[in-house]
């Protein structure tokens, strides 16, 4: 069956406005080469078009990824497994189109549809050859506006509020609630990150310490359709999403964001406004018995996405753990240190977010070497503070921060979210000349200083695995 006669309207505008960026192109050659410039550095281009955030980066090449991303992560869910099912809903039936029709027409123009989350953004993403750019910025468009969350008309009730008996869509209990299940299971085996969840929990306790996927022994009655269409209708408002493309002329972004996203409400159209609360860092030591394997995550008070903290970042490239050169042992502490221990998985990460972050090694692998490699974490964090780290080594893990700062600035996927984050919690994408900028004015004293200071304070401390092997936090020298 042939598409439909709006869609292929919507593909033939979709060449004619390519060759209307094509003439202007031509013409104004200068604007070409300004494109490219910034397509080389990463950086994108910024707009604001009827209220909405906008940022666009064009390389000039065949396919486009264009995406929503939403100030809808886990931290600011008033309820467990909200964003979860804003992420499940997605795609799925609009008030114009059915599930079915959705992926038929995708398919059919060779487009590729998903959403994700993190703790603090939700990510609905199309990526689409780039003369079919008008088909999905309405797609996205019609996914945060007119989404059926249930079958009855959409109703408006505050959040915690005992539910009216409805109809449930059957979305919900086919698709949202048997997928949830899937994932907490699929959490609950999934040792390094069971880990890494509770690090969260005890250092920030409630926002970012919120679970990515609540645990299956969340009760069901903070989670049901009702509840996830009046979450939608807080976070899907222009103050709360960004629009961002990579493969898109910012002429032609703003063009087809004008044209479909003016439904896209002002603010929330129950009253209702996003509950953000500022960070706080606690720090602490959590142990879970487990029989699927053994993980440690040993963290500390890390700097935000806007790089107020470039030490952290080189820190955690000179602790590391994995070598940077194929054959060799690498040059970080960790890599060296561990070096020879079968089975043993050792990274470190500055973990950003918009107003904290952490500093967080991940050890996984046989209880023993889980075991000697805290205490290797330990002596190497010491070893810093004490300045007996070579300046070579500093220089070295100076290089591999910038490096992998710049490098995550040019993949389409952390690019576009980096890009989105930015514009929906300060107003502006990141400033790439800055990050680099910052962590090229760390100093060996500037390192020795901060790991003094992250070891004088508390640490957070995650334990999963046998714990009768692994260590407590204060055996291996650290205050929690």
């Amino acid at each position: 069956m042939p598409l439909s006669s709006t869609m292929i309207s919507r593909t033939s505008l979709a060449r004619t406005a390519q060759q209307v960026v094509r003439r202007s192109c031509s013409v104004q050659p200068l604007q070409r080469r300004g494109f490219a410039a910034a397509a080389s550095t990463g950086s994108f281009d910024t707009a604001d078009v009827s209220g909405l955030k906008v940022a666009s980066r064009d390389g000039h090449g065949p396919t486009t990824e264009l995406a929503i991303v939403a100030k809808a992560g886990t931290r600011y869910q008033p309820l467990p497994g909200l964003t979860v099912g804003l992420e499940e809903f997605a795609f799925k039936n609009t008030q114009r189109r059915s599930a079915l029709r959705i992926t038929r027409e995708s398919e059919l123009l060779g487009g590729q549809l998903s959403a994700s989350h993190s703790r603090e953004a939700l990510v609905l993403k199309a990526s689409f050859l780039r003369e079919d750019l008008p088909y999905f910025a309405e797609l996205l468009a019609e996914v945060v506006s007119m989404t059926k969350y249930t079958s009855e008309p959409r109703r408006r009730i505050a959040i915690g509020v005992p539910k009216l008996k409805t109809v449930a869509a059957h979305e919900f209990h086919e698709d949202v609630e048997r997928v949830l299940h899937l994932k907490q299971a699929a959490l609950n085996a999934n040792v390094p990150a069971l880990a890494l969840d509770n690090a969260h929990a005890v250092a920030f306790h409630t926002g970012l310490g919120a679970p990515v996927y609540p645990s299956q022994s969340t009760p069901q009655k903070y989670l049901n359709e009702e509840y996830i269409a009046s979450y939608a209708d807080v976070v899907y408002s222009k103050p709360n999403i960004a629009v961002v493309a990579d493969g898109a002329s910012p002429d032609a972004l703003s063009k087809w964001v004008s044209q479909f996203f003016k439904d896209v409400p002002a603010s929330s159209q129950s009253g209702q406004s996003l509950k953000v609360e500022a960070s706080k860092y606690y720090g602490g030591e959590q142990r879970t018995n487990h029989a699927g394997g053994n993980s440690m995550v040993i963290a500390f008070p890390g700097s935000d996405s806007n790089g107020s903290k470039p030490e952290i970042a080189v820190l955690a490239a000179l602790l590391g753990g994995k070598p940077t050169i194929k054959w060799t042992p690498g040059f970080s502490l960790l890599s060296k240190a561990t070096a020879g221990s079968a089975g043993l998985s050792v990274s470190s990460a500055s973990l950003a977010y918009s107003d904290a972050g952490l500093l967080a090694v991940q050890l996984t692998g046989p209880a023993a070497a889980v075991r000697k490699a805290a205490e290797d974490t330990a002596k190497a964090l010491k070893s810093v503070a004490d300045g007996s780290v070579s300046k070579e080594d500093v220089a070295k893990a100076v290089a591999n921060a910038k490096f992998d700062a710049l490098e995550k600035a040019q993949f389409r996927g952390p690019s576009i979210l980096q890009a989105g984050s930015g514009l929906v919690h300060s107003g502006k994408a990141s400033d790439l000349a800055a990050l680099a900028s910052g962590i090229d004015s760390v100093t060996a004293d500037k390192l020795k200083t901060t790991a003094k200071a992250l070891l004088d304070g508390k640490a957070t401390v995650s334990t999963v695995g046998d714990l009768f092997v692994l260590p407590y936090a204060e055996e291996i020298g650290l205050r929690v």
